[in-house]
């Protein structure tokens, strides 16, 4: 008896899906060609201009914890790859010169932009992984874009689900 034409559908998506998630930006070889990378990753989440080429950023947000830049020089093959979330990377990011274009052009849209009462300038906040360890980076951007300062928390997970 053959299954239900949903169900084999269902069956079918979860297998694109899988195969899917096995397509990790960081396994592309250097010197693949723009096309190639794109027929294999799919669409980026952003393409920005580089002075020696391209970047196309492959961004896990919101729900991930990933930010993957793919660099290609100016005949269009991969020179660089590299997942720029990490602590290391975000403590880098220099006060006082970056902008908001800065912050676009190496991590991508943020998880979520707020404001808040003691700062006058929007708080742009990642979410990633120290370690196994769950974190938020808050960089903080005067009203001109530029980013003043950057704070660190943990991503405590809610336990409370199920409370009354």
């Amino acid at each position: 008896m053959r299954p239900p034409r949903l169900l084999r559908g269902a069956a079918a998506l979860a297998l694109v899906a899988g195969l899917a998630a096995c397509a990790v930006p960081s396994r592309e070889p250097l010197g693949t060609p723009r096309a190639q990378v794109v027929a294999h990753l799919g669409p980026p989440t952003a393409v920005h201009a580089l002075p020696q080429g391209e970047r196309l950023l492959y961004s896990q947000l919101p729900a991930g914890t990933e930010v993957y830049n793919l660099d290609f020089d100016v005949t269009g093959r991969l020179v660089r790859t590299e997942q720029v979330l990490t602590q290391a990377r975000l403590e880098s990011i220099p006060l006082d010169q970056w902008t908001l274009a800065d912050l676009q052009r190496t991590f991508g849209p943020p998880l979520r932009v707020e404001r808040v009462a003691r700062w006058d300038g929007d708080i742009w906040t990642y979410r990633f992984k120290q370690g196994a360890d769950p974190r938020f980076a808050h960089v903080h951007l005067d009203p001109a874009g530029t980013v003043r300062r950057i704070g660190f928390t943990d991503d405590i997970p809610n336990t409370d689900k199920g409370r009354d």
